[in-house]
């Protein structure tokens, strides 16, 4: 059995043109809609000790060279979705231990 971890990684590239790193941590899809959750990557650990260790909840949507990743913005779907994302996080770890 093999204990090989490669994150799924991804950058996002916001409105001023700055690029971001992301770690895939999980994708769901609800009501018909597709959600990643997703976690900074530092490339400085002083940053990642800083880091309030949350994650975000994107959205893929349609753009104009495929899909993307968007905010969402209703706090009400976040709740929903944060608490379905962390119900698989707790399935996920407490399988690995």
């Amino acid at each position: 059995m093999s204990n090989d971890y490669s994150p799924d990684l991804i950058t996002l590239v916001d409105e001023n043109d700055v690029e971001h790193n992301f770690e895939i941590l999980d994708n769901i899809e609800f009501e018909g809609k597709e959600y990643y959750a997703l976690y900074p990557v530092f490339e400085n650990p002083e940053d990642m000790v800083a880091d309030s260790g949350e994650y975000y909840i994107m959205e893929a949507v349609d753009g104009v060279d495929g899909w993307e990743l968007s905010e969402v913005d209703d706090d009400d779907l976040i709740d929903k979705l944060a608490a379905v994302f962390e119900e698989r996080f707790e399935e996920k770890f407490s399988e690995e231990d």
